[in-house]
């Protein structure tokens, strides 16, 4: 295939061409045809043809040594790859981070988004002395859809695929995060949470098991890293997703912050109206905290 480019120097952060993350057919749902993709005018993508990265470097003298792979939202059907990618990944590699972002196959059900998801960072940690990253301080970060996948990613870390994650010495670096922000994210597979999302992923019709296993709420341990977690009451994305995952954070003893927003709706990435606009900063101050960022 052919993929997308998008070749950006902006105030120093460089950034390469989309990079597939196997270097194979990569596993679980079969590749698509060439020319299946599609992109509209917003940046959104469909029809993930291959699994592939794009990496954001910063400045040397500006960087931290931390990573964050960013899973940008879409429903499992889409991936809105440009406000909630993009945009992010030039964001962290501003104040010195190693942006990630990473298209995963959609519309795909379990376990190909989160078999695309772990290889990224994988990635990140096979890659961190040639980008300068520390590989105790590789991040995770998705949004509504993306944010789901990036809890399974905190969550579910342990879980092991031996037919599909057997390739390479990739393969064999941890998938476990470091740290965690899920904003405004999907998080239950049940009633509270995002039927869209489920369908996508799940099939229409799961079974009670699938339901209870992929509610990531339920799959929160004491190993569970850090997490950062972003929501408004007003989201179609209902808010107690966000509440449910940080008290479970909580009865485990997992350093959680939680910004929960009167108003500001969904979607909005780095854009949020109103209050909500100085959302960016919280997020900043808590890298700071936890030394991520100078």
């Amino acid at each position: 295939m052919k993929p997308l480019l998008l070749l950006i120097t902006l105030a120093g952060i460089a950034s390469a061409q989309y990079k597939n993350l196997w270097p194979t057919e990569a596993p679980g749902d079969p590749q698509r045809a060439a020319g299946s993709e599609k992109a509209n005018a917003q940046g959104h993508l469909s029809q993930i043809e291959a699994p592939q990265y794009q990496t954001y470097l910063p400045e040397k003298d500006k960087a931290t040594g931390a990573a964050v792979v960013i899973l940008p939202g879409g429903g499992y059907g889409i991936v809105a790859i440009q406000h909630e990618g993009h945009e992010l990944a030039k964001w962290f590699a501003e104040r010195g981070v190693v942006g990630v972002v990473v298209k995963y196959r959609v519309p795909n059900q379990f376990p190909t988004p989160f078999l695309d998801a772990r290889r990224a960072i994988r990635t990140v940690r096979a890659n961190a002395a040639e980008w300068g990253v520390d590989p105790k301080k590789i991040g995770i970060m998705g949004f509504s859809a993306g944010g789901h996948l990036a809890s399974l990613c905190t969550t579910r870390f342990n879980d092991t695929f031996p037919e599909q994650e057997n390739r390479d010495e990739i393969d064999k670096q941890s998938a476990r995060p470091d740290f965690s922000m899920l904003i405004y994210p999907v998080i239950s597979m049940g009633p509270v949470g995002h039927s869209g999302s489920r369908n996508n992923l799940l099939g229409p019709n799961p079974t009670p098991e699938q339901i209870e296993k992929y509610s990531t709420e339920k799959a929160v341990t004491p190993e569970t890293p850090p997490v950062f977690l972003l929501t408004t009451a007003d989201d179609v994305v209902d808010c107690r997703n966000s509440l449910s995952f940080a008290a479970a954070c909580k009865e485990n003893k997992v350093p959680v912050t939680l910004h929960l927003f009167e108003t500001g709706g969904h979607g909005y990435g780095l854009h949020g109206k109103g209050e909500l606009a100085k959302w960016p900063d919280l997020l900043e101050g808590w890298l700071k905290a936890k030394g991520h960022v100078k």
